[in-house]
């Protein structure tokens, strides 16, 4: 039975979203505060986790930080109530799989999660290796020769895309709706940010890029 973890304060959003999950074969477990959230996302194991963002004792965005500093991989779902694009990508860069703002419709939700399930059983799941660069999606650590390299969540993220899409050029807009969202305003010179920023972790030559390449006028090809 799929396990979900619903942190959330409020309670008649908590009863809601247990009942109408356990409707649907969902074995739920409700932590009413950030802490006990942290605390049971730590001690049991879950298959998806949904995280309100303001929370007593501890906010969502501390949850989630600590949760993957951690170790802990189960997707995240935020829930906020806030539609702020600021938001949104700090939720993601902290490791979140996605999020949903109130008010929400319990069928959406159910195909986030369903959507996040899928995503979790891919390739993500494995050790993808190139070069001297082993990148352990599960595990949220990349190797270069054998060292360990420090990344983050939203670079690793970055990797898995392109490791789906090897081979194929895609355009800055692609990746944006890939890894943070379609609803999410993304300039051109921030995704290109976050690619330099990978590429120093994963080309032996950054001025000549051999896995991350440029497709002039187009996006990005990755040839690993």
């Amino acid at each position: 039975m799929t396990r979900v973890l619903v942190v959330e304060d409020e309670p008649s959003i908590a009863l809601g979203l247990e009942d109408d999950l356990t409707l649907e074969g969902y074995d739920v477990v409700v932590a009413h505060d950030g802490n006990a959230g942290t605390k049971e996302g730590l001690d049991q194991n879950f298959d998806v986790i949904l995280l309100d963002i303001m929370l007593p004792g501890r906010n969502g965005f501390d949850v989630c930080r600590e949760l993957r500093r951690r170790g802990i991989t189960t997707p995240i779902i935020m829930l906020t109530a806030r539609a702020h694009e600021a938001e949104k990508v700090m939720a993601l860069e902290l490791g979140a799989d996605d999020y949903v703002t109130k008010p929400f419709s319990p069928a959406e939700l159910r195909a986030r999660i369903k959507a996040v399930l899928r995503r979790s059983t891919t390739e993500e799941k494995s050790v993808y290796r190139f070069g001297d660069v082993e990148a352990n999606f599960s595990r949220f650590e990349l190797r270069r020769g054998g060292n360990g390299v420090h990344v983050t969540p939203i670079e690793l993220k970055l990797l898995a895309t392109f490791v789906r899409n090897r081979g194929k050029v895609m355009r800055r807009a692609e990746i944006k709706d890939e890894v943070w969202g379609t609803d999410v305003f993304m300039t051109d010179r921030v995704i290109d940010t976050h690619i330099a920023n990978l590429r120093k972790k994963i080309e032996p030559d950054v001025a000549s890029p051999k896995y991350l390449v440029s497709v002039r006028g187009v996006g990005y090809r990755f040839d690993g």
